[in-house]
């Protein structure tokens, strides 16, 4: 890994992480086609949910190494912290089969994209069905490699073992979560309570506690760490997630990369429809349900629903929100168990993880 010549916390480790990958997938992609030449389109979609994304977990796991006193450059923790990305790349991959997206970042979604190979070489059967597989399979490749970059890191047996405990209870997290927001959106429940607990396992944990808590263990300090970190990263993932929610309402589809209103077709019973239902009289909130879930929204019946989540007040107050679960991971930077080098990039991501327009 090359020294930082950059002040940003979020870049500091990117184009390590993304040479790491790199250099995994074309390792990879020579053993896969060995086995057969006709996976180089499932490879090839694998790729590009690969090659793109923030780096938002790698980030955090390196500055939970740092914070724990690690050393600013080694190839090892880059590794394991580029593992995190293949597991995030199967989450994307399945989350957009059960929603059925039709994009991501900008692209077609895996499923959408291996439904369209099925079509252009004319294959018998279902297009869709073939593609719903296909992106599943890709997911699961991408959880069974994570698994096998973070082993391969380089650390030690016993440095491994620390990391285990972290590293298995975001994957179950993440599940755990997912499965809890597909729940609710057959329940139809939408509670602040339900929302904050969907928020909570699927990215509070996932995207900012759990890659802290595995930076922290790999570095030796985890135990003195766990306590910080969950204060730290617990309300910034809520804050990160409740952003995310605002802006698949609200966002630019040009820099979001998904249509607007897209959370309101896919019905996502998230903490943005949960206020603006408590919020809401009877007749507007009877005909947001009516309306919540429809693929066919129209862009009149989204203008309308978020004019209402506007005018409910459900839009002040999860911008508020946002603002005060961002102050609360600033105070647990104050900690004297933190290293101090680590407080000014920790309070960085902040910023871009609740101030951000994509």
């Amino acid at each position: 890994m090359a020294p930082s010549t950059t002040s940003s916390a979020v870049s500091v480790i990117r184009s390590d992480v993304d040479r790491e990958l790199s250099d995994f997938c074309a390792d990879h992609r020579e053993r896969l086609l060995e086995i057969g030449a006709e996976l180089a389109p499932a490879m090839d979609a694998l790729e590009v949910m690969v090659s793109h994304g923030k780096r938002l977990r790698p980030t955090f796991a390196y500055w939970g190494w740092r914070g724990a006193g690690g050393a600013e450059t080694d190839a090892r923790m880059v590794r394991a912290a580029a593992s995190l990305e293949f597991l995030q790349a199967c989450a994307l991959v399945h989350d957009d089969v059960i929603d059925n997206s039709d994009t991501r970042r900008g692209l077609p979604a895996t499923h959408k994209r291996m439904a369209q190979l099925h079509a252009e070489q004319g294959w018998s059967g279902d297009s869709d069905g073939f593609g719903q597989g296909a992106a599943i399979l890709i997911g699961d490749l991408c959880l069974a490699w994570s698994d096998e970059m973070y082993q391969g890191s380089g650390f030690a047996p016993e440095t491994l073992r620390d990391g285990r405990a972290p590293f298995d209870a975001m994957r179950t997290e993440v599940m755990a979560g997912q499965y809890l927001d597909t729940l609710e959106q057959v329940r139809g429940t939408a509670t602040r309570e339900a929302a904050l607990r969907v928020m909570r396992y699927k990215s509070a944990k996932y995207t900012v506690e759990r890659p802290l808590h595995l930076g922290a263990a790999l570095a030796g300090r985890g135990p003195e760490l766990t306590e910080v970190y969950t204060d730290y990263g617990i309300p910034l993932g809520i804050a990160f997630q409740l952003r995310d929610d605002l802006l698949g309402v609200f966002g630019d589809p040009s820099t979001t990369g998904k249509p607007a209103g897209d959370d309101l077709r896919e019905g996502k019973r998230t903490l943005v429809v949960a206020e603006t239902l408590a919020r809401s009289g009877d007749a507007d909130a009877t005909r947001f349900r009516a309306l919540l879930g429809d693929p066919d929204l129209s862009a009149a019946s989204v203008e309308w629903m978020c004019a209402l989540i506007e005018s409910s007040g459900a839009l002040a107050a999860c911008e508020s929100l946002v603002d005060e679960y961002a102050e609360r991971a600033l105070a647990a930077l104050r900690s004297p168990e933190l290293d101090g080098g680590a407080r000014g990039p920790l309070g960085e991501l902040v910023v871009a993880a609740t101030r951000r327009s994509h």
